[in-house]
């Protein structure tokens, strides 16, 4: 029968004890990061930066289209490529590409990063369709993908990044709600506009701002659903689909309406029908320059301000713990989204949107320097000046 010596049993424990003591390093030198630690100077991703180093292939990002909304180009673009430059991913490592609109466009260039060594797609796709198809070929390829902005229904991600879009919807809601009260419009006669039918983001946005907020004032009979549009993200055609509203129900005198590139024709229309500053609310999102100068001239309730560069590392950031085979931590994977098609959770990091009006521009926009303020105020430095700018 075989007796334990001292000297045996103590061989055994500090073999365990190193093990442990190992293992403990090896998981604790994975770095963590939390959504609460991103700001518009990029310098937490910093702490990703041995995560970068092990991790092997090129991260493509690919966004959607330049017109739905000016934030591709002028935010998210830029600070994908800020988010991974300071994370000290190589620049050979990095391919940022936008689709032009075209479903095909965006499955060729998924197609093409992935043979040319992209281990990680961020994707924001057109629409559900095209999405579905570039992550069953990723996953195919063995190929990680994060859906960026806009959830991929039916689809295989592994990870959702964006804001809580039923929230943006709810900011509508109330936004268009305290903007009628202090315009003082009697008799609320709305159109309501939708978003492409494609985009399940649009029905995010219209489940906060109908069902969360307006249904009621509309049961009530304090405001009047006087028509909902077919939806669009054109701007040409939100143009079109307000006009025959319009035309046909001359009394409408408010409008909900989903984002600032689809707002901004309709309030130039309505500007050159004679229609005056803080008399017709309408509302946007994405804090566009143009929606902002629309909010300041009162045209515009308020937009709801989305801060891209939060998005933009949250992306990034998964898309280096996976690049590395890593899991992310709890502190960065802060949610999770219903997938409608395949009734499931997926794991999310979601970001709080904030709606703008004048009132809280400077601390929002400006301090963020979002908007330059010399462009904000081109033109408009008189309402500047009564906004605290």
């Amino acid at each position: 029968m075989f007796r334990w010596t001292y000297a045996a049993l103590a061989a055994v424990v500090g073999a365990l004890v190193i093990g442990f003591a190992t293992s403990s390093l090896a998981a604790s030198s994975t770095p963590r990061i939390s959504v609460s630690e991103f700001t518009n100077n990029f310098s937490a991703m910093g702490k990703l930066a041995a995560l970068a180093k092990e991790g092997k292939g090129k991260v493509a990002a690919i966004l959607p289209d330049t017109v739905s909304s000016t934030r591709y180009v002028e935010f998210d673009q830029p600070d994908i490529k800020k988010s991974l430059e300071a994370a000290k991913v190589p620049g050979g490592d990095i391919i940022i590409q936008n689709a032009l609109g075209s479903d095909t466009t965006e499955l060729t260039d998924a197609e093409s990063d992935i043979t040319n060594g992209a281990t990680v797609l961020l994707m924001d796709p057109l629409d559900s369709g095209v999405g579905a198809q570039i992550e069953n070929y990723a996953k195919a390829h063995g190929v990680y993908v994060i859906d960026y902005d806009r959830l991929t229904l039916g689809g295989s991600r592994k990870y959702y990044v964006s804001f809580n879009n039923v929230r943006v919807g709810e900011l509508l809601g109330k936004g268009m709600v305290s903007c009628i009260s202090e315009w003082h419009v009697k008799k609320p006669q709305l159109v309501v506009m939708h978003g492409a039918v494609t985009d399940n983001n649009a029905t995010l946005f219209y489940e906060g701002y109908y069902n969360h907020v307006l249904a009621a004032y509309f049961k009530s009979h304090k405001y009047v659903d006087v028509q909902n549009t077919a939806g669009t993200w054109e701007p040409e055609v939100a143009l079109t689909e307000f006009e025959g509203a319009i035309t046909a129900h001359p009394n409408i005198n408010a409008a909900l309406i989903p984002n600032d590139e689809t707002g901004a024709p309709i309030i130039s229309y309505l500007k050159s029908h004679g229609v005056k500053p803080h008399t017709f609310p309408t509302t946007g999102q994405d804090a566009t320059l143009t929606g902002l100068q629309n909010v300041l001239s009162g045209y515009q309730c308020g937009t709801v301000y989305k801060p891209i560069y939060l998005e933009a590392q949250a992306a990034v950031s998964l898309a280096l713990y996976l690049r590395a085979d890593k899991t992310p931590p709890s502190s960065l994977v802060n949610g999770s989204t219903t997938d409608t098609v395949e009734k499931k959770a997926v794991a999310s990091v979601l970001m709080t949107p904030e709606w703008v009006t004048t009132s809280n521009m400077k601390s929002t926009i400006v301090k963020d320097n979002f908007v330059p303020t010399a462009e904000l105020c081109r033109g408009y430095a008189k309402q500047c000046k009564a906004a605290g700018i």
